[in-house]
């Protein structure tokens, strides 16, 4: 039994009501053993029907709770796959209000009347959310337009939300070992950042437009268009896209799109997003994404971008490249460094072993995979980065729509493609620069030694010869002589390069 459940004044009625929802859903007995509320759990005890009434009871409780479930769906290191099943299903619906009630907010971000700023604008709402609502409206030259309205007071319920998560993973945390270990504090901080971004409408704004930058080649990718001149925190305008979302290829094909092209496509593009450009959509469901003429894919709702640094690219590719050589050891290191300083070696070994045994060595299906890796993960108690989980998680999600578009799609496949963009990436001028730079700035400061080195290669040169080795060390001496005349001539070259270079100039 945890301490008493600490709350601030200002988040007591919300505790209540988080209360009341979570008993309503039989979790009684969760709020009594994190000591927040005494109560009893639903005398049901299957598994999956409480993973599925925690599901709808965050759907009810609101965006950070959808949001915090939606995290936790990534983390197959940490829950059993009926829990992450449930939270991949959590969606962020919400009411519909009517137009007068978002009047004033609208008006507010916008400096004037709708009626005023738009040619034409439709007060009935397009689509809902518990974060925002959308609408219609049609700029003066004819051009449609959708504008996302942040739902007033959701600030203030947000904030108080994250206050109490905080505090429970504060509280949990100090009397457990387990949770602290599983990183409870780390996980709210991850979710608060989301949180906090998603409520400034600026924040997806510039992701659509990096997106967009990053596509700006790319004719089949469309990235809507944001218009800053109405856009602010509490409002976004972007261009309204038609299109098809790629639920099944009955669909599709009636609207004249060919699914195996938009698979191919979707699956170029993901990739491209996360092994080459290091930003990615980070939950590319059939809501986030629309089917264009010429089999084109649009992408929505830029709330939540992933980033891949070059460091992990390089770590994923690895990954990718031992499971398919066969090579346990090699997997192993990955595995190592991607668990950080706390590393069980024979776990380690254990679950490189086990993912080469079922998917080394040949075709790697990367949604069985990666349905094995968590469970393997788990049971071994090895936890992962998030930010590795989420590049795994957008790919799981991607593999999941196309397959349900093409039934023969292989994500595999399209990697292989994927190798001749990332070489071509890794070849471009615009990433030699730095490297050349720290290149030339170390070669430079050898030209400046180059003095000294040939003082120092002149004074080994005029004194007498070395003690001959002891008894059985000759070869070993003479191995260490030549490697020692190799550096020395390879670092004399190079500064007599780099001092011809400057004489030159």
């Amino acid at each position: 039994m945890l301490k008493t459940f600490a709350v601030a004044a200002r988040d007591r009625a919300r505790l209540a009501e988080i209360t009341g929802v979570a008993t309503r859903y039989g979790l009684g007995l969760l709020l009594s053993r994190l000591g927040i509320a005494p109560g009893t759990l639903a005398a049901e005890d299957d598994p999956a029907a409480l993973a599925q009434r925690t599901r709808l009871a965050f759907e009810e409780l609101g965006p950070v709770f959808v949001k915090l479930g939606q995290i936790l769906a990534t983390r197959g290191d940490l829950l059993p796959g009926e829990w992450i099943a449930e939270f991949e299903r959590l969606h962020s619906q919400g009411p519909t209000l009517p137009f007068e009630q978002l009047r004033a907010a609208v008006e507010d971000a916008l400096g004037e009347l709708p009626e005023q700023a738009f040619a034409s604008f439709d007060t009935t709402p397009l689509a809902a959310a518990s974060m925002a609502q959308v609408h219609r409206a049609r700029l003066a030259n004819g051009h449609d337009v959708v504008l996302k309205i942040r739902r007033p007071g959701i600030r203030a319920r947000v904030e108080a939300d994250l206050r109490l998560l905080a505090e429970l993973a504060r509280t949990i945390e100090s009397a457990s070992a387990q949770a602290r270990r599983y990183g409870a504090q780390a996980l709210l901080r991850q979710l608060a950042e989301a949180m906090l971004a998603e409520l400034d409408f600026t924040h997806e704004g510039r992701n659509a437009d990096r997106l967009r930058a990053d596509f700006m080649t790319e004719r089949r990718v469309v990235i809507p268009e944001i218009h800053w001149r109405w856009t602010s925190e509490t409002l976004i305008v972007m261009d309204y896209v038609d299109g098809v979302p790629p639920r099944d290829p009955q669909t599709l094909r009636a609207a004249g799109l060919d699914p195996g092209a938009i698979a191919d496509l979707g699956a170029d593009l993901v990739l491209d997003m996360v092994l080459i450009n290091g930003r990615f959509h980070a939950d590319p469901h059939p809501g986030n994404l629309l089917c264009l003429p010429g089999n084109h894919i649009a992408l929505l709702d830029f709330g939540m971008i992933g980033h891949v640094s070059p460091q992990r690219r390089e770590e994923f590719l690895a990954f990718i490249q031992s499971l398919t050589a066969g090579d346990p050891a090699a997997l192993a290191e990955i595995l190592t460094l991607w668990s950080g300083g706390d590393v069980d070696a024979p776990a380690i070994r254990r679950a490189a072993e086990r993912l080469v045994a079922n998917h080394g060595g040949g075709r790697l299906v990367l949604s069985a995979l990666i349905a094995d890796f968590f469970p393997i993960m788990r049971q071994e108690r090895l936890l992962m980065p998030p930010d590795l989980l989420l590049i795994f998680k957008a790919l799981v999600t991607i593999d999941g729509v196309l397959t349900a578009i093409e039934p023969q799609f292989d994500l595999s496949g399209a990697m292989s493609r994927a190798w001749p963009r990332l070489l071509q990436a890794r070849l471009a001028p615009g990433n030699w620069i730095g490297t050349g730079q720290a290149l030339l700035m170390e070669l430079m400061r050898t030209g400046e030694d180059l003095p000294r080195l040939l003082r120092a290669l002149t004074s080994k040169l005029d004194a007498p010869p070395p003690l001959p080795p002891p008894a059985g060390d000759g070869e070993m001496a003479r191995a260490i002589r030549r490697a020692g005349y190799a550096i020395a001539a390879a670092v004399l070259l190079a500064g007599a390069m780099i001092a011809a270079g400057l004489l030159q100039g």
